[in-house]
């Protein structure tokens, strides 16, 4: 779980259903500039907007295109315990490399105590063959484990050893440093604080496909020892992160756009409730796509 991990995004046709070739161009791009992996179905990919169907469409695909060439990481979504869990081993079957667990969604179960997600975590990894993570992200989902229960449940369940973060580096680093080096930990935020997420322990990030390039190639300069070529690097890409992480909404909106400007891909379409693109948002956009570059 080391660099930067794209986490796809999921582009739909004119019919609202989801585009084969818009998905295949997608992973076979971070085959090419050299993805350590790729991630699919969380929050990038609008995964609650998606059947249960359209979700094991998904990762059929991506085992396809990627070929077993690159490893790869499924997010899993679900209300209750056994969706998740057949999710999971459905995952896996295809060739999952590990997986990441997101809490169920606030909306279904109401608002609950820390025990009940420790739980829930712990009955989903139960038995499972391969790493799992969950998602912390309480800034995103509303819901998140303490340090404590972290550590608690890396020793009730040993294949629980990725934590994917949504936070600031600060509070990574500090939960780097409680949790005493149990857990690979991977931020996301878009890339939002990728030089200082790198110093304060994370060994790679999770983020959407519109300038995942761009961090993997600040990733490789950093852990090299080049550090100054890779903080001009960030510095450069920079923009475009802030600009697309705004908010989950705004990734969806123009972050999705400036990936589908460099891939080469055509219209995009949204799958409702979405964010609607301005002209000026589109403007802005392109100008991104445009310094960052076409993805080969």
């Amino acid at each position: 779980m080391q660099g930067i991990w794209p986490i796809l995004f999921a582009f739909f046709d004119a019919r609202n259903r989801l585009d084969r070739q818009a998905m295949r161009r997608q992973a076979l791009a971070a085959v090419g500039w050299g993805a350590p992996g790729v991630a699919i179905l969380g929050l990038a990919t609008e995964v609650s907007k998606l059947s249960i169907e359209e979700r094991e469409l998904l990762i059929d695909w991506l085992a396809e295109d990627l070929d077993s060439r690159t490893p790869f990481a499924v997010t899993i979504h679900g209300q209750t315990v056994a969706q998740q869990c057949s999710m999971a081993e459905y995952a896996i079957r295809r060739g999952a490399s590990w997986l990441i667990l997101q809490p169920p969604p606030i909306a279904s179960t109401g608002q609950q105590p820390e025990r009940f997600y420790f739980d829930f975590f712990a009955q989903v990894m139960d038995g499972l063959p391969v790493p799992v993570g969950i998602q912390n992200a309480p800034e995103y989902l509303g819901i998140g484990l303490s340090t404590e229960a972290l550590l608690e449940l890396a020793t009730l369940r040993p294949n629980f050893t990725v934590l994917k973060g949504e936070a600031s580096s600060i509070i990574i680093e500090r939960t780097i440093a409680a949790t005493q080096g149990r857990l690979s930990v991977l931020n996301g935020r878009g890339g939002l604080e990728l030089i200082e997420n790198l110093q304060a322990g994370c060994t790679g990030m999770i983020v959407a496909p519109d300038t995942a390039d761009h961090q993997q190639r600040v990733h490789s300069l950093w852990t090299q020892g080049q550090q100054q070529q890779a903080r001009e690097h960030y510095a450069r890409t920079l923009p475009a992160i802030v600009f697309a992480m705004q908010s989950l909404e705004t990734l969806i909106c123009y972050g999705k756009r400036i990936a589908a400007i460099r891939l080469g891909l055509g219209q995009v379409f949204d799958r409702h409730p979405a964010l609607a693109p301005t002209e000026f948002g589109m403007r802005i956009a392109n100008e991104h796509a445009r310094l960052l570059g076409m993805i080969d």
